[in-house]
């Protein structure tokens, strides 16, 4: 089992920075990717960036070079800082731990997310 806790939303005008923190517990030593999604009121959760344990990331397109994920030690805490933020940005942010199981499924958790606000 991995718990997930986010932190650091709020209410940003347009053009703001946040960063977000993702502190996970439990088993983490089984992570293998870790990400952040968001999701917006009618719309469906998208990711945003991801890093692997291996430190790759990888970035939706219409956040590349605004936002950066990062952490701390191995995979604890994960960072998303997002800079030059857009009123559309407004959403549900979720933090997402990808665990592999015994063959070639996934085990997804996800925690219970941080709101995040543009304004214009």
């Amino acid at each position: 089992q991995v718990r997930l806790v986010e932190s650091g939303g709020g209410l940003v005008q347009a053009g703001g920075s946040l960063r977000l923190a993702c502190a996970a517990s439990g088993s983490i030593f089984s992570i293998s990717v870790m990400g952040w999604y968001r999701q917006a009121p009618g719309k469906q959760r998208e990711l945003v960036a991801s890093i692997t344990n291996g430190g790759m990331t990888s970035y939706a397109d219409s956040v590349k070079g605004r936002v950066t994920i990062s952490r701390e030690n191995a995979k604890n805490p994960v960072y998303l800082q997002l800079n030059s933020l857009k009123p559309e940005e407004t959403a549900v942010y979720y933090c997402n731990a990808r665990v592999p199981g015994p063959y070639t499924n996934v085990y997804d958790y996800w925690g219970r997310g941080t709101q995040v606000t543009v304004s214009p």
